[in-house]
């Protein structure tokens, strides 16, 4: 039997994302007998156990450095001074990191992996290399370019570029050129480019089995249009991104902006609908009483809701993560309006505005200016969504499989 590690970087839900997409894939395609382990901690740990409650044998929690959080998202500063001092209740990043690349190399040692895969997690890519262990490394950043305020922070990216460059294959959960969402974050070099391969984005395939109507799917689908506007990311970005949405929800234009509010949070309390009225209603009780709504607050759609409300909507509003962008402009052919939180983001958004398929916004004004605009050149967006749709490759967890498979071959 062949064994496969998976090592998850828990800073974020993507990452966790693409991995449990290839997984289903992995099964899917690959007919030998295979043990999978996975690796990670905090949230990401907690969703491993909820995903595989009969395999806790081979989920590894394993706490690995992931920055300190601001105001904002992370905090450059305090991660900085948490490289060596305690902050915010997190011992020293210098020991966390000792104590992680231990524990992953006693791992190693004692699983004898013929295969690893790391979604994120460098560290993991380094000890694959020194125990000479195939790796993979999946991701949508290499040399992401930086804002001027933070090129201090070069050196930093250009080192653990060159420890990315150590797997095996280096995956890129994207479409192939010129359709690469994340091409602004890759700059890879020459030397290196005969092990990268565009596989495409880790769509779920999965088809939604259509089951009854929501009341909520019931209140939006006779409505003219509305946007739908995301809340994700972990604790700090979700936090920043939900305050910038109230203060635009408080700006003269949006009054009759009608918009759906996911809060990506599993609780049911956030559920409300505010009506035109200034009365606010549970879902069910403004569908029975048929509110003419301005917005629907929810904290977490089922994938049937989403599937509605991304279809349905005119316009989506995110932070600019990989995995939503892909969803929304791909599969859905909507454009975004982009709010980052991260260099990441900016240079996704930026390389949509400058095809026609979203607009970037870093403040309030130039958010309620983007919505105006989509509105006003909504055919035009649409012809740059279309043929963008045409190209985009969402088979990228059943191409990885393959490549899996091969690799276990050879």
């Amino acid at each position: 039997m062949k064994k496969i590690g998976g090592f998850i970087n828990p800073w974020g839900n993507g990452h966790f994302t693409r991995m449990m997409t290839l997984d289903d894939a992995i099964n899917q395609n690959i007919e030998d007998e295979i043990e999978i382990h996975y690796s990670s901690s905090g949230e990401i740990y907690q969703k491993l156990l909820k995903k595989f409650p009969t395999k806790k044998n081979n989920l590894h929690n394993i706490i690995m450095p992931t920055p300190v959080d601001g105001r904002r998202g992370p905090s450059v500063t305090l991660s900085l001074f948490n490289f060596f001092l305690p902050i915010d209740g997190k011992p020293p990043l210098a020991s966390v990191m000792a104590k992680y690349l231990i524990a992953e190399g006693k791992l190693y040692d004692k699983e004898k992996f013929d295969l690893v895969i790391n979604d994120g997690d460098v560290g993991s890519n380094i000890i694959a290399e020194k125990r000479k262990v195939k790796s993979i490394f999946v991701t949508n950043q290499f040399r992401p370019r930086l804002c001027k305020s933070k090129s201090f922070l070069y050196p930093g990216a250009l080192y653990i570029s060159k420890k990315i460059a150590k797997a095996s294959k280096i995956i890129v959960a994207d479409s192939p050129p010129p359709y690469t969402i994340c091409e602004y974050n890759l700059n890879f070099p020459e030397r290196i480019k005969e092990k990268v391969v565009y596989a495409g984005h880790f769509s779920n395939r999965t088809a939604i089995k259509h089951g009854p109507k929501s009341d909520l799917e019931k209140l939006i689908e006779n409505v003219d249009d509305f946007g739908y506007w995301m809340i994700t990311g972990n604790k700090s970005t979700n936090k920043t991104t939900a305050n910038k949405y109230a203060r635009t929800f408080h700006v003269d234009k949006m009054n009759n902006e009608r918009r759906i509010v996911s809060h990506a949070k599993n609780d049911s309390s956030l559920d409300k609908v505010l009506g035109k009225d200034g009365k606010t209603y549970s879902i069910s009780k403004a569908f029975e009483k048929h509110v003419d709504w301005i917005q629907i607050d929810v904290g977490f759609l089922s994938e049937q809701e989403k599937n509605t409300a991304l279809g349905l909507c005119k316009y989506a509003v995110i932070n600019g993560s990989h995995t939503a962008m892909g969803e929304i402009l791909g599969a859905k052919a909507k454009p975004i309006i982009g709010i980052p939180v991260y260099d990441e983001h900016t240079n996704q958004i930026k390389w949509a505005e400058e095809r026609k398929l979203g607009i970037l916004a870093t403040s309030i004004k130039q958010i309620a200016r983007a919505i105006s605009t989509i509105h006003n050149n909504y055919n035009k967006y649409q012809e740059s969504l279309i043929e963008f749709a045409k190209n985009y490759d969402g088979s990228g967890a059943e191409k990885t499989a393959k490549i899996v498979s091969e690799m276990l071959e050879d």
